[in-house]
Protein backbone atom coordinates (compact mmCIF):
# COMPACT_ATOMS: atom_id res chain seq x y z
CA UNK A 1 0.00 0.00 0.00
CA UNK A 2 1.25 3.51 -0.92
CA UNK A 3 1.10 5.88 1.83
CA UNK A 4 0.72 9.34 2.10
CA UNK A 5 1.83 11.70 5.47
CA UNK A 6 0.76 15.09 5.92
CA UNK A 7 0.37 17.31 9.63
CA UNK A 8 -0.55 20.93 10.00
CA UNK A 9 -0.79 23.20 12.84
CA UNK A 10 -4.50 24.11 14.06
CA UNK A 11 -5.13 26.88 16.42
CA UNK A 12 -7.69 25.28 18.87
CA UNK A 13 -8.10 23.01 21.30
CA UNK A 14 -7.67 18.78 20.45
CA UNK A 15 -11.06 18.93 21.95
CA UNK A 16 -12.62 21.37 19.26
CA UNK A 17 -10.56 20.16 16.50
CA UNK A 18 -12.14 16.38 16.79
CA UNK A 19 -15.55 17.61 17.60
CA UNK A 20 -15.47 19.02 13.46
CA UNK A 21 -13.12 16.16 11.97
CA UNK A 22 -15.62 13.77 14.00
CA UNK A 23 -18.60 15.21 11.88
CA UNK A 24 -17.24 12.43 8.97
CA UNK A 25 -20.61 13.81 6.67
CA UNK A 26 -19.68 17.74 6.90
CA UNK A 27 -16.26 17.31 5.42
CA UNK A 28 -18.01 17.40 1.68
CA UNK A 29 -18.28 21.38 3.05
CA UNK A 30 -14.38 21.12 3.51
CA UNK A 31 -13.12 20.38 0.18
CA UNK A 32 -13.88 20.91 -3.49
CA UNK A 33 -13.13 17.81 -4.25
CA UNK A 34 -15.27 16.20 -2.15
CA UNK A 35 -18.99 15.94 -3.79
CA UNK A 36 -20.94 14.39 -1.30
CA UNK A 37 -21.15 11.64 2.11
CA UNK A 38 -23.87 9.67 2.51
CA UNK A 39 -24.40 8.42 6.16
CA UNK A 40 -24.98 4.94 5.84
CA UNK A 41 -25.34 4.36 9.81
CA UNK A 42 -23.10 2.59 11.88
CA UNK A 43 -20.05 4.58 11.42
CA UNK A 44 -20.36 4.09 7.81
CA UNK A 45 -20.20 6.48 4.92
CA UNK A 46 -20.40 6.80 0.95
CA UNK A 47 -18.04 9.11 -0.40
CA UNK A 48 -18.41 10.95 -3.69
CA UNK A 49 -15.06 12.12 -4.77
CA UNK A 50 -13.81 14.02 -8.60
CA UNK A 51 -10.24 13.14 -8.65
CA UNK A 52 -8.24 12.82 -11.58
CA UNK A 53 -10.23 13.95 -13.81
CA UNK A 54 -12.89 10.99 -12.81
CA UNK A 55 -15.90 10.33 -10.52
CA UNK A 56 -14.82 8.09 -7.68
CA UNK A 57 -17.09 6.46 -4.85
CA UNK A 58 -16.46 4.32 -2.22
CA UNK A 59 -17.86 3.47 1.36
CA UNK A 60 -15.77 3.84 4.47
CA UNK A 61 -16.21 2.50 8.13
CA UNK A 62 -14.82 4.79 11.17
CA UNK A 63 -12.96 1.69 12.95
CA UNK A 64 -11.57 3.73 16.00
CA UNK A 65 -12.86 7.31 17.56
CA UNK A 66 -10.84 7.86 20.61
CA UNK A 67 -11.65 11.83 21.50
CA UNK A 68 -10.08 14.24 21.24
CA UNK A 69 -6.79 12.39 19.76
CA UNK A 70 -7.54 9.54 17.25
CA UNK A 71 -10.37 9.07 14.55
CA UNK A 72 -9.24 6.40 12.45
CA UNK A 73 -11.37 4.55 8.92
CA UNK A 74 -10.67 2.35 6.11
CA UNK A 75 -12.64 1.65 2.82
CA UNK A 76 -15.04 -1.43 2.90
CA UNK A 77 -15.04 -1.47 -0.98
CA UNK A 78 -13.75 0.78 -4.01
CA UNK A 79 -10.48 2.05 -3.61
CA UNK A 80 -8.92 0.41 -1.07
CA UNK A 81 -7.51 2.69 2.09
CA UNK A 82 -7.18 3.46 5.44
CA UNK A 83 -6.97 6.96 7.15
CA UNK A 84 -6.18 7.93 10.51
CA UNK A 85 -5.99 11.87 12.23
CA UNK A 86 -3.94 12.27 15.19
CA UNK A 87 -4.12 14.90 17.13
CA UNK A 88 -1.84 16.00 19.87
CA UNK A 89 -2.06 19.51 22.11
CA UNK A 90 1.11 21.92 21.03
CA UNK A 91 1.51 25.38 22.46
CA UNK A 92 0.15 26.92 19.57
CA UNK A 93 -3.46 24.67 19.21
CA UNK A 94 -3.27 21.13 17.96
CA UNK A 95 -0.86 19.20 15.59
CA UNK A 96 -3.15 17.08 13.27
CA UNK A 97 -1.37 14.40 11.33
CA UNK A 98 -3.00 12.39 8.96
CA UNK A 99 -1.79 9.29 7.27
CA UNK A 100 -3.43 7.62 4.58
CA UNK A 101 -2.41 4.65 2.71
CA UNK A 102 -4.15 3.11 -0.33
CA UNK A 103 -3.67 0.44 -2.61
CA UNK A 104 -5.55 0.23 -6.32
CA UNK A 105 -5.22 -3.15 -7.93
CA UNK A 106 -5.16 -1.98 -12.10
CA UNK A 107 -1.68 -1.16 -12.72
CA UNK A 108 -2.22 1.47 -15.51
CA UNK A 109 -4.70 3.21 -12.91
CA UNK A 110 -2.43 3.32 -10.43
CA UNK A 111 0.80 4.59 -12.40
CA UNK A 112 -1.58 8.06 -12.86
CA UNK A 113 -3.53 8.28 -9.29
CA UNK A 114 0.20 7.51 -7.63
CA UNK A 115 1.44 10.24 -9.64
CA UNK A 116 -1.39 12.68 -8.57
CA UNK A 117 -2.27 11.10 -5.21
CA UNK A 118 -0.14 12.94 -3.24
CA UNK A 119 -0.38 16.57 -4.22
CA UNK A 120 -4.04 15.87 -4.27
CA UNK A 121 -4.52 14.32 -1.01
CA UNK A 122 -2.06 17.15 0.23
CA UNK A 123 -4.49 19.72 -1.05
CA UNK A 124 -7.58 17.59 0.10
CA UNK A 125 -5.92 17.72 3.32
CA UNK A 126 -4.87 21.21 3.76
CA UNK A 127 -8.58 22.64 2.46
CA UNK A 128 -10.29 20.65 4.92
CA UNK A 129 -8.12 21.81 8.06
CA UNK A 130 -7.76 25.09 6.69
CA UNK A 131 -11.80 24.86 6.42
CA UNK A 132 -12.04 23.51 9.68
CA UNK A 133 -9.71 26.25 11.34
CA UNK A 134 -11.71 28.92 9.73
CA UNK A 135 -15.26 27.23 11.21
CA UNK A 136 -13.57 27.25 14.66
CA UNK A 137 -13.04 30.71 14.32
CA UNK A 138 -16.12 32.01 13.38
Amino acid sequence: MATIEHSVIVSASPERVFELLHRVEDFADYSDLILSIDTLGDNRYRWHVRAVGMDWSFDVEVTEISPPYVLAWESLDGVRNQGRYQLRAVPEGTEVSLTLQYEIRNRLMEKAVNKAARPLVGKVSRQILERVEARLNE
